[in-house]
């Protein structure tokens, strides 16, 4: 049997003697997009530099592709696409020369046709050759996720990937991120935008208290999941 893109059990983390995270468990198929709901210090941003192995948990064990992430050979960071809070795009480069140094780092065949694709799907052609540092929020963030995508990672982890993005972007995104799933890649993102992940989820989960308090499989209504979220979080109905 193959194994899952991803597989969580029992992942802990905490700082400075403060639990963050207190045993996770999380399993994610190949053509699976899991939406993680969760309010402000779940843990959601924790779990996933954990996840695209940014950070070490402090208990748990998690294996991605089948391998044991606290031996994960570099390679294995090749096959994961990552976007968080920061960026990762260096603002006195211009946004073709952020791709095109991400092209080398993930040794991205055809990389000048693959950084055109990408720039033209973030609406950056224009832009491309200004440095990031000009840029606005939205078209930061359409950089940052075209950069996660760059390489075709399996594995795509995405904090928060629709803030900052207007509706057209947003559209765009979810278009992508179905012809992703469709073409078997996993993917997970957490969001406060429960109306903006919903159509594109084939799961929902919420965290809370450091585990994983809710999860529902299938496509679900934006007002469902609101819900759900409120039952859990807020203690709601």
């Amino acid at each position: 049997m193959t194994e899952p893109p991803l597989r969580a059990e029992g992942l802990a983390r905490g700082f400075a003697g403060i639990p963050v995270l207190t045993g996770v468990d999380l399993t994610l198929h190949g053509g699976e997009a899991v939406a993680l709901l969760g309010g402000n210090g779940a843990g959601k941003t924790t779990l996933l530099r954990i996840l695209a192995l940014l950070l070490r948990p402090s208990g748990g064990c998690l294996r991605l592709f089948g391998i044991d992430a606290a031996a994960a050979p570099p390679s294995l960071r090749r096959r994961i696409g990552y976007v968080g809070h920061e960026s990762l795009c260096y603002p006195d480069l211009t946004a073709a020369e952020n791709l095109a140094f991400y092209a080398r780092l993930f040794c991205v065949p055809d990389a000048p046709t693959r950084i055109a694709e990408l720039l033209a799907w973030a609406g950056l052609p224009a832009v491309a050759r200004r440095p990031v540092r000009v840029y606005s929020r939205g078209m930061m963030q359409r950089l940052a996720i075209a950069r996660a995508l760059l390489h075709g990672p399996d594995l795509l982890l995405l904090d928060e990937p629709f803030s900052g993005l207007d509706a057209e972007a947003v559209s765009a995104l979810q278009e992508r991120l179905a012809e992703l799933r469709r073409a078997g890649h996993a993917i997970l993102l957490t969001t406060h935008d429960v109306e903006r992940a919903a159509p594109v989820a084939t799961r929902v989960a919420v965290l809370h208290r450091g585990r994983i308090a809710w999860a529902h499989d299938g496509p679900q209504e934006a007002v469902v999941v609101a819900a759900a979220y409120r039952a859990v979080v807020r203690g709601d109905g």
